[in-house]
This record gives structure tokens, C-alpha cells and sequence, in this order.
């Protein structure tokens, strides 16, 4: 049965930097967050598979684009979030909500995770140990606030951090490097921080992959899970960004501050 098969994540790249992760077992495949088709049907048809269900976690082009073009060939179910407006999508989720994926015999649950946009979710794959944020977190950084506030945004990163440390962070664009440049400048001391950059930097040349990352990972080096820490909150203060104690004021001075970085 395809469902006893070894599940894969297969990150499909897209556009400059996007990620597209197909999640696989046997024949059997969905996607998340599908900003382009053509990259997605040619791995679906170089690893022979089946497209089973499209999984989105936001609106954004980059993300959903590719929505339509898969659907004209198949007939599936589009789950995504129900607080905002995708066309396609045929099953709206919401935090508390899960999608069993008989298929592939996989279950993901929903976290709400507003913030980079209004009505942004994740899905976690609690036995596997994957997490699939979108542009929520990334690896050494977090999205931009283009419709959420700071507060939201902190609420849905410590919902992240909560997760096991082993838990896999499928993020959807390749920022790694530069976030990992700003996270030396939001805390110098940190030679975590230093030695996460240098590994990124020598992955990238030479045409790796920085990602998956992982919660464990995120949760030392990461400076916006780490935007508490009294050298994070130094560096804000040394660089005129902060004269609040205040931890989301922290947290909205250094997402200002990676804006123009």
C-alpha cells in the first residue's frame, strides 16, 4: 500500500529564491504552496507521481500562482487558510483543524500564524516532526509584517518554538544567508550565530541548500525568536532602534531594522 511507503519532503525551487515542498510517499504526492505549476507538474512526472491535494498557506502570488494550472488537470481539494480569499481553495482551515491525507497516511494539523499576512497558516506534521510555516519563519529570520502587527506575529513565532527542537522548519525562500548577516548585527556575541552564517555561506557556494532548518536551530541563533535577550536588546539600544522595555516594541524595532538592513 502506497500509504506504508517512506514519506520524502522534495523541495522544488521556483522564481529566485522560492521553495516549493512536495510531500511524497509511494506514488502518491501533495503540494504546498504551489506559486508556480511548471516546476511542480515536472517533478510530478520526472519521480512519476500522482498530485493528490494542494496545501497553502497564504495569498501571496508566489505561493498560490501556480493554483489554477494544477487544478485544470485534476480534479483535488485545495485546502488553505479561511480567513483569506485564494481562489481554488476548496477546504478552509483554521487553528484546531487537521487534514488527513489518506494517500500518504499523514495528518497535519493547523496552526493560525498572522503576521506576514492577516489570515497566514502552517501545518505541522506532529509524527514526522515537519513543519511547513510559509513566510512566517525562516531559517535565521521571519517574514516582513505586510498585514499583521508585531504582537501577532511574536504570538505565532513562540507557537513555532514550542515545537520539539527536532522539528523540521520547511520555509519557502532561500533568505538564509542575508538573515543570518543581520542576525550577526542584532547580537555579535552570539558564535552560534557566527558559525550558522559560515556554514550557510560555504552550503550557498556551493549550490546547496540551506533549508530545511530546525526548531532547535532557529531557537539559538535566530534573532526573532531571540528578540528577549538582553544582548538582542543591547544591540537595538546601541543602534538608536530602541528606548522601550518593552518585548514586542524589541521585536518591531528589529523587524524595522531588517527592512532597511
Amino acid at each position: 500500500m502506497s500509504a506504508k511507503q517512506p514519506l520524502q519532503v522534495t523541495a522544488i525551487p521556483a522564481f529566485a529564491d522560492n521553495y516549493l515542498w512536495l510531500i511524497h510517499g509511494g506514488e502518491h504526492a501533495v503540494v504546498v504552496d504551489p506559486g508556480d505549476a511548471a516546476p511542480v507538474e515536472a517533478t510530478l512526472a520526472s519521480l512519476n507521481l500522482t498530485l493528490d491535494a494542494i496545501l497553502l498557506t497564504h495569498h501571496h502570488a508566489d505561493h498560490a500562482g501556480g493554483v489554477e494550472a494544477l487544478l485544470a488537470r485534476r480534479n483535488i481539494p485545495v485546502y488553505g487558510p479561511a480567513r483569506e480569499r485564494i481562489a481554488g481553495v476548496s477546504v478552509p482551515l483554521s487553528e484546531g483543524q487537521s487534514v488527513a491525507l489518506a494517500s500518504l497516511g499523514l495528518t497535519l494539523s493547523v496552526l493560525d500564524v498572522p503576521g506576514h499576512t492577516a489570515g497566514h497558516i502552517a501545518y505541522v506534521a506532529a509524527e514526522q516532526h515537519w513543519l511547513f510555516c510559509g513566510d512566517t519563519l525562516f531559517a535565521g529570520g521571519c517574514g516582513r509584517l505586510f498585514e499583521g502587527t508585531p504582537q501577532q506575529m511574536t504570538a505565532s513565532l513562540q507557537k513555532f518554538a514550542a515545537l520539539p527542537d527536532d522539528t523540521a522548519v520547511y520555509c519557502a525562500h532561500e533568505y538564509t544567508v542575508s538573515n543570518l548577516r543581520f542576525a550577526v548585527a542584532a547580537e555579535p556575541g552570539n558564535p552560534q550565530v557566527t558559525a550558522r552564517l559560515r556554514d550557510a555561506q560555504q552550503r550557498r557556494a556551493r549550490g546547496e541548500s540551506t533549508v530545511p532548518s530546525h526548531i532547535g536551530i532557529e531557537k539559538l541563533t535566530n534573532p526573532f525568536l531571540r528578540y528577549r535577550e538582553p544582548a538582542v536588546i543591547a544591540a537595538l539600544k546601541d543602534a538608536g532602534r530602541l528606548d522601550s522595555p518593552d518585548p514586542v516594541a524589541a521585536f518591531a524595532a528589529l523587524r524595522e531594522w531588517k527592512n532597511s538592513f
